[in-house]
């Protein structure tokens, strides 16, 4: 309710000014967006989150989900409230101890209002307690919390956080995690990084992950159900923890004949993108009906259907290399999808070439011979997609056609140079198609704004290269398919939701 209120003369609009308190008059909510033209809605300003700590029980019988969650922060600006993204109902809010007013807005939007206002560059505690059933919450249309016949999952992109857990949900804001997650005894519960302890009691086991690297909260990953895990390290030392559903039916060998391999597909990366960035690795393939594979950080979600057709490892270079270019650097906008996906695809060319199966070069003659000019597949922008085209299939083979003109342009020296630099440079953080266009271009040493705007910003077909030993003008009229190119092709819905 807003009252206006009429005081007399100059004095007395004098002594009302005196009566707000100054520190009252300088803080100010916090946006309820953290600025992504693609996504105006996802995250939030005014503070900065560095660790959230997740402490869970999940009733797979009942999709029941109850939590508290303990988030640390830092405030960014003076803040009278601010915002978390979040769907579940919530019993109670603390801010620094004390009880918290609260609100919800919007689509996903957990408005809280401390007790006392919060000044800039000061640390903040907030603990959310809250319970619901995540599969009857929608946002924008659709879930992004996927039931299971014995459990349920969250696992997507651009968003999964606010079915299981408040957060600040963009990839700008990286944190790193605990989840202890406590289900009946029976039911395993997997997430993000290392397995530090389970135990049981009263019917009950608790399962508790750490993630001690910065990690987005969209990659952030919780499946619960009945899982058969598996162990192993890789030669450089990283433990592998996988896990498979106990119901894949006719899909159960192909999909551990292809996620089995991520200890080798990972230290095969590391030749190429550096060492691997993380201190855990595995994969997890839980029954579900969705199509789409996910790089969750050190632990990928893959579906069934994946290996509908037989093993893929394909799949699992994507999503591996993803590890690199996606999780370590992120994407400073959605715009920036590029970078996440144009070299996850690449990564998969590579793999071609190490298994005989088609050249970096020959996939990229045939991508650019099988689509005409006249094509859709032209108009889609990989530099700058827009969010209807984020997860377009020419994102991916457009995108990483760009990478071998890149490639061809620069020279194998410089490129690979570039190739495992990119991911040091950055690690940690967040980086935008820009960032990588100047940094190719010193590594290079050579001009390259109008390849990266003919490759990744014109909306149409452009020209053969004219020049390079291995360009695709002297690729011929229709290039023989790769043998590769069917199992390519056959994670083009990886994101696909």
């Amino acid at each position: 309710m807003h009252r206006r209120i009429i005081v007399p003369g100059a004095l007395g609009a004098a002594s009302l000014m005196l009566a707000i308190p100054a520190s009252a008059a300088a803080h100010s909510p916090g946006a309820p967006g953290i600025g992504d033209p693609y996504y105006p809605a996802y995250g939030n300003g005014g503070y900065d989150v560095s660790h959230y700590d997740l402490r869970l029980k999940y009733q797979p019988a009942t999709d029941r989900l109850e939590g508290t969650a303990t988030i640390l922060a830092r405030t960014t600006e003076d803040l009278s409230r601010f915002n978390l993204d979040f769907l579940l109902d919530v019993g109670e809010v603390r801010v620094n101890g004390a009880k918290a007013s609260f609100t919800t807005s919007g689509e996903q939007e957990l408005e809280i209002t401390p007790k006392k206002p919060l000044d800039k560059e000061s640390p903040l505690t907030v603990v959310v307690r809250y319970s619901g059933v995540p599969s009857s919450k929608q946002a924008f249309g659709f879930t992004s919390w996927h039931r299971t016949p014995d459990g349920g999952i969250a696992a997507n992109e651009p968003e999964a956080a606010a079915w299981w857990f408040p957060s600040n949900d963009h990839p700008l804001d990286k944190a790193t995690y605990d989840v202890s997650v406590q289900v009946p005894d029976g039911t395993q519960a997997i997430s993000n990084g290392t397995l530090q302890s389970t135990s049981s009691r009263l019917g009950w086991t608790r399962w508790n992950w750490r993630s001690d690297q910065p990690q987005a909260t969209y990659l952030a990953t919780l499946a619960v159900g009945r899982f058969d895990l598996t162990t192993g390290t890789t030669e450089g030392g990283i433990p592998v923890v996988n896990a498979y559903s106990r119901d894949l039916g006719a899909n159960d060998g192909a999909a551990r004949a292809s996620v089995e391999r991520t200890g080798e597909v990972a230290d095969w990366l590391s030749e190429y993108f550096g060492p691997y960035p993380f201190n855990a690795l595995g994969g997890y393939v839980p029954n579900t009906t969705t199509g789409y594979a996910l790089e969750t950080q050190t632990r990928p979600f893959y579906s069934p259907r994946q290996f509908a057709n037989g093993s893929n490892v394909s799949v699992v270079v994507h999503e591996l290399a993803h590890q690199w270019y996606g999780d370590l650097v992120s994407v400073r906008g959605w715009k920036d999808i590029w970078i996440n996906e144009g070299f996850a695809r690449y990564a998969q060319w590579l793999w071609s070439e190490h298994e005989g199966e088609g050249t970096a070069q020959e996939l990229a003659d045939y991508t650019y011979a099988s689509h005409p000019a006249d094509d859709a597949f032209w108009t889609v922008k990989p530099g700058d997609p827009g969010p209807e085209n984020q997860f377009d299939g020419a994102v991916y083979d457009r995108g990483a056609l760009a990478v071998q003109v890149l490639r061809n342009e620069i020279g194998d020296d410089a490129f690979f140079t570039v190739l495992k630099g990119w991911p040091a440079k950055y690690a940690h953080g967040n980086a935008s198609v820009a960032d990588f266009q100047r940094y190719a271009e010193e590594v290079s040493g050579k001009p390259l704004a109008a390849l990266f705007d003919t490759w990744l910003f014109q909306p149409s077909k452009p020209d053969a290269p004219a020049e390079g030993a291995r360009s695709l003008s002297k690729a011929p009229a229709v290039p023989v398919q790769p043998r590769s190119w069917r199992k390519i092709a056959a994670t083009n819905d990886v994101h696909a939701h």
